[in-house]
């Protein structure tokens, strides 16, 4: 594709580094076919071709976002899809980040969304207030019924619609907080290893078992786990919204605590069990890459963390004693299949640990959870959930495992089918309990 910025724009290394991607596109199309939204809608401009044409537009003009490019660039999911998918290597994530900073910084929403998107911002990073949050949308979930849902004919959600949206999400009971921030959790037998277990914001609220799964397995095995004091969210949620600041401001704070930590005590690895984090944690070298101070220590960062599957793989875990007889529908999460191209190896280790995986249909495309994004655009990630809970009954599984807490609670949303995360299986295969869902 032809660009045509001014050498004073090109003395900004965020334009420089859009028109290597843009240059890149050859509007060939492929990555129409495996776009969620464009799937859906039908518009060619909720397609990633059609909004790389818009982010284009609009940083070549150097103008502020109009409302029609927020309109299509809020409806894209960051799913990724079409970066598996394009030919020419076009990578679209940094594309439309850049655009989402772009439009946080310029465009004026409506204040009722500005309020809602703050609110936000400031509780899903925050544990405790996010603890605190679910406890007032449980006790309001029941107006969720009295409040509209989606108008017909129309193409942005009301303030109302994704209130109730928000409610709808709120889960009946809260379990029991998980381990302590600081925690050292020791290796059984022979030492093997040593990690920093991510902790997360809204899984280690929603579904502390993950983690809990996760140390019983590694310790079993002889890795010591150490929960990391000071540690912050990742910063993928504000990210996603556009506020770099402060998701850079996380990824700095984060990336001196676990360098002390390495320091202090030696690392293998940052382990984590969201993968929609570990995405944003691998691509910290890249954000932070104009950082003289951070620049390195990020880069270092990004090469430590794996996800959880990712870790498991490398302590060849012996065989299981019996197999199992479940049926397993394997969720792919976008952002492990297309983010960090993990594909296969779950679903390996599930095989190889006496689980029959079966893969769903239309296994590339997004459920619809997508961070805030079943909040923020109910209708859409709606009918994503429900096509992906139709593709995944088509296969009659006994549970369906994901590595993505936000997957796991937008596809839990539409079925009755237990909905658990891989490393809850393989834990129960080596050993471990068999997974609950509390």
């Amino acid at each position: 594709m032809k660009t045509e910025f001014t050498p004073a724009q090109l003395a900004d290394p965020d334009i420089v580094e859009a028109d290597k991607i843009l240059r890149k596109c050859v509007h060939c199309g492929f990555c129409t076919a495996t776009c969620p939204t464009y799937v859906l809608l039908g518009d060619e401009l909720d397609s990633p071709r059609g909004r790389i044409y818009l982010i284009k537009q609009m940083l070549e003009k150097n103008e502020p976002p109009t409302a029609e490019v927020v309109k299509h660039i809020d409806r894209c999911l960051s799913c990724l899809a079409c970066m598996t998918t394009c030919p020419s290597g076009v990578n679209y994530m940094h594309l439309v980040d850049q655009a989402r900073v772009r439009i946080e910084k310029e465009y004026v929403r409506p204040l009722p969304e500005r309020l809602l998107r703050a609110v936000l911002a400031y509780v899903l990073p925050r544990p405790r207030v996010f603890r605190a949050g679910m406890v007032l949308a449980r006790l309001g979930r029941p107006l969720a019924a009295l409040l509209p849902g989606s108008k017909p004919g129309a193409t942005t959600p009301t303030f109302l619609h994704r209130i109730k949206a928000m409610l709808a999400l709120a889960p009946a009971s809260l379990p029991a907080p998980g381990a302590r921030a600081g925690s050292v959790f020791p290796a059984q037998g022979a030492k093997r290893g040593r990690v920093a277990l991510l902790q997360g914001c809204a899984q280690q609220v929603l579904a502390p078992r993950i983690n809990q799964a996760a140390i019983s397995l590694l310790t079993r095995h002889g890795v010591e786990v150490v929960l990391v004091a000071d540690e912050q969210c990742c910063g993928a949620l504000t990210h996603h919204m556009g506020d770099d600041r402060d998701a850079l401001a996380r990824a700095r704070a984060n990336i001196t605590t676990w360098i002390a930590e390495a320091e202090r005590g030696g690392l293998d690895a940052i382990v984590v069990t969201a993968s929609g984090c570990g995405t944003v944690i691998k691509d910290y070298g890249y954000l932070l890459r104009e950082d003289r101070d951070y620049a390195g220590p990020a880069a270092k960062i990004s090469g430590l963390t794996k996800d959880i599957t990712e870790y498991v793989a490398s302590l060849d875990l012996p065989p299981p004693r019996s197999r199992s007889d479940l049926v397993i529908a394997y969720h792919s999460a976008c952002s492990l299949q297309h983010g960090q191209k993990i594909t296969q190896l779950p679903k390996d280790l599930l095989s190889k640990n006496g689980f029959v995986v079966k893969d769903i249909p239309e296994s590339h495309l997004c459920c619809g959870s997508a961070g805030t994004y079943n909040i923020l655009q109910p209708d859409i990630a709606n009918r994503l959930r429900d096509r992906k809970v139709a593709n995944i009954a088509s296969v009659k599984p006994d549970m369906i495992a994901a590595g993505n807490i936000g997957c796991m609670v937008q596809i839990a949303g539409g079925t009755s089918v237990p909905v658990v995360h891989t490393i809850e299986l393989l834990d129960w295969a080596t050993g471990g309990p068999r997974p609950g869902l509390n």
